[in-house]
């Protein structure tokens, strides 16, 4: 197994134009929007890898790295247990997606994909 990293930053709403963020959507792969499934990020063009890790650790402190250049200054759930927690869930299989609102209504969004992936029937996008 092996993961992928996603990130997504921008004002929050355009998280509301749902439509475009479902793969049944014919603007699913142009969309710079996140998809409404963690997993379903898999299906975006290959170019939205962000990076891609072997290792879960590496995996969860490149998330760390990535959302601490982001993060408010008070976060709700902060980020060693962050970290803890994903770095025990990837693994096994388990997607992890971490989204935080930000000041003037910006949204951060960083995901970590499991690929194989157990949920959804997509192909690695690094094979395709």
């Amino acid at each position: 197994m092996h993961w992928h990293a996603y990130t997504w930053f921008g004002n929050g709403q355009d998280l509301k134009h749902e439509a475009e963020r479902r793969p049944t959507s014919p603007d699913f792969r142009t969309s710079a929007l996140p998809p409404m499934r963690t997993g379903d990020w898999l299906i975006k063009p290959r170019s939205r890898i962000a990076e891609t890790f072997a290792d879960a650790v590496k995996a969860g402190e490149w998330m760390a790295a990535e959302y601490a250049a982001q993060r408010p200054d008070s976060d709700r759930i902060p980020v060693v247990e962050r970290l803890v927690t994903s770095v025990d869930l990837l693994p096994r299989g388990v997607d992890v997606q971490w989204g935080e609102w930000l000041p003037a209504g910006r949204f951060i969004t960083i995901g970590m994909v499991c690929c194989p992936n157990r949920h959804l029937d997509h192909p690695c996008p690094m094979v395709r």
